[in-house]
């Protein structure tokens, strides 16, 4: 199954460090958009803190998941680490937990904690965004309709990309592609058939989540 045209993934790339009971968890969150980039981004993390006790990871790109423990008990740190993303929904974006021991055991159930808190609130910190795929639609309007025609896109919060004045107004407008249609026929309606579409480009656009909210995006 193909990537889901809008998802919600971390804001950029970022690093987020706790402290538990003397052990020090570096979390690094990194974007990746194919398993290649995801391995990439394990190996240059480990290589960084090879001098680490542990070097856990999970990452979910695409309908790819994996884990590791990396010598930690199993089951304690690169599971809850996927869980902790597959939790807040995020897609496209791999985990490294790295572990310096400060020398007091956490036991399993405070392992599994760390390894999830450490990436929650990583990606709280370094901030989560909702990618939203687009397409560009061209059409033509008459003068005398593109007041109404204006105030409908305003109104629908939808992007104009470009107005070009000639004998008539050509709009280009960018449109999530959930409402595509529906925004194509509520035009239709508005001009009495008058018009026509030229679909573009598709890009996607990113709009912050400020709420930790993560399951009704």
């Amino acid at each position: 199954m193909m990537q889901e045209k809008n998802y919600l993934t971390i804001k950029n790339n970022g690093t987020n460090e706790l402290i538990i009971k003397k052990s020090r968890f570096i979390t690094t969150l990194v974007r990746t958009n194919t398993i290649a980039e995801a391995d990439q981004a394990i190996a240059a993390i480990t290589k960084k803190y090879r001098d680490a006790t542990h070097n856990t990871y999970a990452y979910v790109v695409e309908d790819h998941v994996k884990a590791s423990d990396n010598g930690e008990p199993a089951g304690t740190a690169g599971v809850p680490e996927l869980k902790a993303l597959q939790l807040m929904n995020l897609k496209n974006v791999t985990a490294v937990v790295t572990r310096y021991f400060g020398g007091i055991k956490l036991g399993t159930g405070g392992l599994i904690r760390a390894y999830s808190n450490s990436v929650t609130e990583a990606a709280e910190a370094i901030g989560v965004v909702k990618r939203m795929q687009q397409q560009k639609v061209d059409f033509h309007v008459a003068y005398n309709k593109f007041d109404e025609v204006q105030h409908f896109l305003t109104n629908e919060q939808i992007f104009i990309a470009n107005i070009d004045y000639g004998v008539d107004v050509n709009i280009q407008i960018f449109v999530d592609e959930k409402v595509r249609t529906v925004v194509q026929n509520n035009l239709t309606n508005l001009l009495a058939g008058q018009i026509t579409f030229n679909l573009g480009e598709k890009r996607y656009i990113e709009v912050p989540i400020t709420e930790h909210n993560y399951h009704s995006q």
